[in-house]
């Protein structure tokens, strides 16, 4: 029953994906990076929750508010901030250039040397870290659920491998022969089923602590475990609540307003409005994600009476415990497309930023588009191969590397996100300043890495804190050059009107209730 549900759905959003994406030309640049410009609000809702949700954070998240509580809901809705900036500010200036890469914009802003430094320091991060470690948690996932071990008289290695190159060669056909399209229209369907996969665990396990009553089980939880619910962190804590004023919001601007894997879901608007609109519905949605992420910890904490040596078994222990056997195949498969949604929006991404960002840059000046894309799909085929290829490597991984590879991602995150911050807010600042600060901000975090994870050094700031630091250090850095040597002329943003840019007249209300909503959110349970 379990494996029935499980294919009818995935075959159902692959069909559906198929017939929506048809009349696309994915011959064009626009038609196979962006969608064709054509993505309407729900879509770009849709999509940008799916990509953000993975096994990763589901069973991650869970498993930290197992440890830590409520307080770790600072990942979920401190982002409807950092999306309400990116919906306000940043969309329509990325509209208004016609951009389909942030690098893109770096070379403009800059000169093409900047734009070739980020784009390899965005394709080495989603290489070399993110989509192996998607397609090895997720295929752990998968495996574990299915128990597919014992199901084929496999090893768990062999199962790994099975796994991974299951899921990396759909993923792949998704994100290489369907474009952003194909993935955007799959990402909003598996979104519906995650939100209500999702909402059913939280809501069978107050029923299965709370004699079959949601408000019984809540209450049980609140009167029982009330320190669960304190959002404000202390200095031991995985998120001091200072950390919230620092790096925490750094990192959302990053992730929301300029990572590649997020933002091209926006910058395939059909025009400014169905772009923030689409932001603005993810933003609400995104502050009701605790409910998914983070109370199932909680829950499980109280089920398994704080028992458990490992506390990311906490999810999968409840799901296998509360959830019915009829809905195990469906939830597997919204599962199952989380993990293809991560796995395929960043193999897109990286598509797109080789075959615009390098091959048409570097390589061949004057290709045509459809030369163009199809470069970027046969680099595409032989990224997926390398990453379905180390993938089940990390098997043999320790925690503790792990969770280093994870940290990797900071090296370039606030170097990439001080660079737009001047961008846009300075006219003279030079492409020589935007080099030193990404070599600074790169060097200066690998540093702190390495005290803090091979050497362990104690006392050292809390890693958010550091990123706070190297974002202040590398815009001053920029600003300094900047003033000794400044450009010759003030750079001037051109509008290239390749979609409507006439803003939602309610953005601005919407957002303000948005971010009324977080902090009120923070008080209530302070």
């Amino acid at each position: 029953m379990g494996i029935i549900s499980f294919v009818a759905f995935t075959l159902l959003v692959a069909v559906v994906s198929y017939l929506a994406t048809r009349k696309t030309d994915e011959n064009s640049s626009d038609g196979y990076f962006l969608g064709g410009r054509s993505l309407t609000a729900v879509v770009i809702a849709g999509s940008l929750l799916l990509t953000n949700l993975s096994t990763e954070q589901i069973v991650g998240l869970n498993g930290s508010a197992y440890t830590d509580g409520i307080l770790v809901m600072a990942w979920e809705t401190l982002a409807a901030i950092a999306m309400v900036i990116t919906a306000v500010y940043l969309l329509p200036k990325y509209l208004k250039g016609g951009i389909s890469t942030i690098p893109t914009y770096l070379e403009r802003r800059f000169d093409a040397s900047t734009k070739a430094m980020i784009s390899g320091l965005f394709l080495t991060g989603y290489a070399v870290v993110l989509l192996p470690i998607v397609l090895y948690s997720g295929s752990l996932a998968i495996s574990t659920m299915f128990n597919i071990p014992e199901m084929l008289g496999v090893s768990e290695w062999t199962s790994l491998w099975i796994c991974i190159w299951g899921i990396g060669i759909i993923g792949s056909i998704y994100a290489i022969f369907g474009g952003l399209k194909a993935v955007a229209v799959s990402d909003t369907i598996n979104a519906v089923g995650l939100l209500v996969g999702g909402l059913l665990i939280p809501v069978f396990g107050l029923m299965a602590i709370g004699d079959g009553s949601v408000l019984t089980g809540l209450n049980t939880l609140t009167t029982e475990h009330p320190e669960k619910f304190n959002a404000i962190g202390g200095e031991d804590s995985s998120i001091p609540f200072a950390t919230i004023f620092t790096g925490m919001m750094l990192v959302q601007l990053f992730y929301w307003g300029t990572n590649q894997a997020i933002i091209q879901r926006a910058l395939g608007a059909k025009n400014l409005v169905e772009g923030q609109k689409g932001l603005l519905i993810a933003a609400f949605i995104k502050i009701l994600g605790p409910i998914i992420v983070v109370l199932p910890g909680i829950i499980a904490y109280h089920m398994f009476k704080g028992e458990l040596e490992v506390p990311d078994q906490s999810y999968p222990r409840l799901v296998s415990e509360v959830l019915p056997t009829p809905l195990v195949g469906f939830f597997a498969a919204v599962l199952f497309g989380a993990i293809l949604s991560s796995f395929n929006s960043a193999l897109n991404s990286s598509v797109t930023l080789f075959g615009i960002d390098i091959y048409k840059q570097f390589f061949n000046t004057e290709a045509p588009e459809r030369k163009v894309v199809s470069v970027g799909k046969k680099f595409g085929i032989i990224l997926a191969i390398f990453s379905m290829t180390i993938a089940p490597f990390l098997y043999f991984a320790s925690d503790g590397l792990f969770g280093y590879l994870q940290t990797v991602n900071g090296c370039y995150s606030i170097p990439i996100l001080s660079i737009i911050v001047v961008g846009f807010l300075t006219k003279r600042v030079p492409a020589i300043a935007a080099k030193a600060g990404v070599i600074f901000g790169f060097v200066i975090y690998v540093i702190y890495v390495l005290m803090e994870k091979t050497f362990e050094v104690e006392g050292l700031p809390h890693f958010l804190h550091v990123q706070a630091i190297t974002f202040v250090l590398s815009i001053t850095i920029m600003l300094v050059i900047g003033k000794l040597k400044p450009r010759e002329t003030d750079y001037v943003q051109a509008y290239t009107k390749e979609v409507d840019v006439t803003p939602w007249k309610y953005t601005k209300i919407v957002g303000a209730a948005i971010c009324l909503i977080v902090v009120s959110t923070y008080l209530y349970f302070n």
